[in-house]
């Protein structure tokens, strides 16, 4: 976690990627970065490091409680999601959706109080190996209708088509810009 100066916005990378150091994380880091050059706190979760189970579907606790029974790291990252004004969400098209650990962690946003993503601003950050953006629209159109849905305000799509092998949106000027951008106008606008 980075502290900068505190303008009372925090930012919340969630990096779906099993690759660290990879484009996913690379284009969170991104938009962390301008975030904090705006003035914002900012945190990043790295998915693949956490212990989250899928969703059981138990229909029980969590439409009683607003909270799920699985005790795993999902609770813990419940709390920064709460804490955070705004939220980059960063997963690779895998097989035209975003990978198993992105989405047992979408998943599991059923057994979240609503609350807790009502007017949130999200930034997607999404690479992906093909280089037709195309091959992206399942996984965005699922990010941005859950995002609809819950009340959430999308703010920014970054796409990396063509960015398949480790580091290689490094070489992709024009997104790494939109990412710091995105970063800095989330907070600037907030």
């Amino acid at each position: 976690m980075s502290t900068q100066k505190n303008e009372g916005k925090r930012v919340l990378g969630i990096v779906g990627s099993p690759r660290r150091g990879g484009n996913t994380e690379i284009l969170v880091d991104e938009v962390l970065r301008g975030a904090e050059e705006a003035g914002a706190l900012t945190e990043k979760v790295i998915l693949n490091d956490l212990e989250i189970a899928p969703c059981q579907a138990c229909d029980v606790a969590c439409e009683e409680t607003g909270e799920c029974i699985q005790q795993d790291d999902m609770g813990e990252v419940v709390e920064q999601m709460q804490r955070s004004e705004i939220w980059v969400l960063g997963t690779p098209v895998y097989w035209w959706g975003p990978t198993a650990q992105f989405k047992a962690f979408l998943d599991r946003w059923v057994g979240v109080r609503r609350t807790t993503f009502k007017g949130r601003k999200i930034i997607l950050a999404i690479p992906l190996g093909d280089g037709n953006v195309h091959t992206a629209r399942h996984t965005v159109g699922m990010l941005t209708d859950s995002v609809k849905y819950l009340g959430m305000d999308l703010v920014a799509t970054l796409l990396a088509p063509g960015a398949m092998n480790r580091g290689q949106v490094r070489q992709y000027s024009e997104v790494l810009a939109a990412a710091y951008r995105a970063g800095q106008e989330a907070i600037q606008k907030s």
